[in-house]
């Protein structure tokens, strides 16, 4: 007998009733650029896994605020920024411009799983970091695993995606005064952060927090974390080789050659914000580098 792909052995379940399947919802809660998409990559290969074709935000049928959508009159649309300005937060966050129960519906159509048993359900969307509460209260058994990144790291992965794969699209929007992609990155890496912080301390019971840094170096704890908030995601691997974005490899963390690339006067205007707003980055256990 011919071994099935993993395209043929797709559950769908546009036909099925996930919300009587479903025991857990499970939504990796991430700043953009800051190793996401390989935790939410080991969680939805658990064969427990009900997971989206991509990101929840950028599922058809989600109903609610999108970043590249919110053009700004004077600029580009926030796209990986959507931190930087308290306007864009403020539309992200508004629970009147969301509609969950829709957007349930929606996810729940488009979701697939590899196992008829799979039960929870796994997505990641890095707006949800203004969305922990609204969360709670529309997903039943809403579980979250809150995690940040060195914040020089995060700025680097910004920049260079802006001025290699958008710098034809948005170069315009970055050449007026204040609006340098520098100091931009860095305030929506701190306003991120703020929101982590209150994430972090208001939802305790259902959520576990832990660094980039300490998935990478010590993966086995977090599995173990991840498994007792967790119990159906029991098969949990984090030690295995998978291809997110770019890469197709075992984890390993990129912080020293992220940070490497990085001239010391991309670190003198990061320095700019983060020292205004030092407290957020030390709450993490993280602090200022030296520019030039």
């Amino acid at each position: 007998m011919t071994k099935r792909t993993a395209a043929e052995s797709r559950i769908p379940a546009a036909n099925l009733d996930l919300a009587r399947l479903i025991a857990a919802h499970v939504f990796v809660v991430c700043p953009n650029n800051s190793g996401s998409s390989f935790l939410a990559a080991a969680l939805e290969a658990c064969p427990a896994s009900w997971r989206l074709p991509r990101e929840g935000h950028r599922v058809q049928g989600y109903v609610g605020p999108v970043p590249w959508r919110m053009r700004q009159p004077d600029g580009p649309p926030p796209d990986l920024l959507w931190a930087a300005r308290p306007e864009w937060v403020g539309q992200l966050a508004d629970p009147r411009l969301h509609n969950w129960p829709l957007t349930r519906k929606a996810w729940y159509f488009h979701a697939y799983a590899h196992n008829p048993k799979a039960c929870v359900f796994v997505t990641k969307s890095p707006p949800h970091v203004l969305q922990v509460a609204q969360l709670r209260r529309h997903f039943a058994k809403a579980r979250f695993l809150f995690m940040v990144r060195n914040p020089y790291a995060v700025c680097e992965g910004i920049c260079r995606r802006y001025r290699t794969r958008l710098f034809n699209l948005y170069e315009r929007g970055f050449t007026r005064p204040g609006r340098d992609l520098e100091l931009m990155a860095a305030r929506h890496v701190v306003a991120c952060m703020a929101w982590q912080r209150h994430n972090v301390k208001e939802h305790r019971g259902s959520a576990l927090f832990f660094t980039y840094e300490t998935m990478c170096a010590s993966p086995l704890r977090v599995m173990r974390q991840i498994r007792d908030l967790v119990p159906e995601l029991a098969d949990l691997d984090l030690h295995q080789r998978l291809a997110v974005k770019d890469y197709d490899e075992r984890l390993v963390d990129m912080n020293p050659r992220q940070i490497a690339n990085l001239g010391g006067d991309q670190i003198t205007m990061f320095n700019r914000v983060f020292r205004e707003r030092r407290e957020e980055l030390r709450y993490f256990g993280y602090d200022l580098l030296d520019g030039d």
